[in-house]
């Protein structure tokens, strides 16, 4: 049984939360993707169900990965899974990336159901090894943080969204916490010796700090690579963004 009056509970469940935001934005759109050609009056039901058949699913994916998490050595792929997640995160989307459009609608209640669930099945692996990081092992703080950003996902997805493109910062740290996550499970994997932590003070902090500074180096290297004007661009005020526009 959890301690819901440990700090560590806490901040776990608001890891899942963030975690959540960070990576559920997209399956907020196929929701309203896969119940746009529903009639009016079927769409709150089509929503509603959709998103319970998912979260039931999804829960029970977490199970699954909670369980394989015990298997040694499974920690640290994890792990690195969740810094390739973190740096593709940081990545600037380019035109065209991202896109919903074959997202088909449906025109039955049923049929829309469907859609959200394979379309949230597919989308949300990602998402389950993260969450399955954060929980530590407890399926009850699982379905606790899910329950609670799930409204958050579908209701304020537009919101968080913005608050991404407002500031970019958000997004460097849903990297670093998924950096953070992943550095604590490759050290927390069964199949290392018990010698490593005697032999690296506070190795758990020491591990979730590199990988958090591991993921937002090699994410902003990548980033600047690939869209080299992009950071200059962004600390540029709009009216030398606009005298830049004129002059090309």
């Amino acid at each position: 049984m959890p301690d819901f009056a440990s700090t560590a509970f806490w901040i776990s469940v608001l890891q899942i939360i963030a975690i959540d935001i960070l990576l559920g934005g997209d399956n907020a759109v196929v929701i309203a993707l896969a119940c746009r050609r529903l009639p009016e009056k079927q769409r709150n039901r089509g929503i509603f169900w959709g998103v319970v058949g998912a979260i039931g699913l999804r829960v029970v994916l977490i199970y699954f990965a909670l369980q394989l998490l015990t298997v040694p050595y499974l920690k640290i792929v994890g792990g690195v899974l969740l810094f390739w997640i973190g740096i593709k995160l940081i990545q600037p989307e380019d035109e065209g990336e991202g896109g919903h459009g074959d997202v088909a609608g449906s025109t039955t209640l049923i049929g829309a159901i469907k859609t959200i669930i394979v379309a949230d099945a597919v989308m949300s692996i990602d998402n389950v090894i993260a969450v399955a990081g954060a929980a530590h092992g407890s399926i009850i703080l699982v379905v606790f943080g899910i329950a609670v950003s799930i409204p958050i996902v579908v209701w304020g997805s537009k919101l968080v969204l913005a608050l991404m493109d407002r500031f970019p910062i958000v997004i460097t740290a849903g990297g670093a916490l998924l950096g953070w996550i992943g550095g604590g499970m490759l050290i927390s994997d069964p199949g290392l010796p018990t010698t490593l932590h005697a032999a690296i003070p506070h190795s758990g902090y020491a591990a979730s700090t590199l990988g958090a500074l591991l993921v937002v180096f090699i994410g902003k290297q990548l980033a600047g690579r690939r869209h080299p004007g992009q950071v200059g661009d962004s600390l540029a005020t709009p009216a030398q963004r606009e005298i830049t526009g004129d002059e090309k």
